[in-house]
């Protein structure tokens, strides 16, 4: 248990934030989930614009600390290639 006033705070600074990297993880793991859903459903139209924003997100949180930079550009990658070979 913390003694120190700030490191009371720094306890409730880590909750809140691993709060919010959780909900940010979840978000881009569903949009992940309905894009890879569309690619095998052969929608791609559908599978474009949800890689489009799937991108643009997982980059967000690779600004952060959410997500590792290397995991981001691994997985973009991965999921571009999917959505071209359509």
């Amino acid at each position: 248990m913390a003694h120190h006033k700030s490191a009371k705070k720094r306890i409730k600074q880590n909750v809140k934030r691993q709060e919010l990297n959780k909900a940010k993880k979840s978000r881009v793991r569903s949009l992940i989930k309905s894009l890879r859903l569309a690619i095998a459903e052969q929608k791609k139209d559908e599978a474009k614009t949800l890689f489009t924003s799937a991108q643009s997100l997982m980059a967000k949180l690779a600004r952060g600390s959410a997500v590792n930079k290397k995991t981001a550009a691994r997985v973009t990658a991965r999921l571009n290639q999917q959505v071209s070979r359509l």
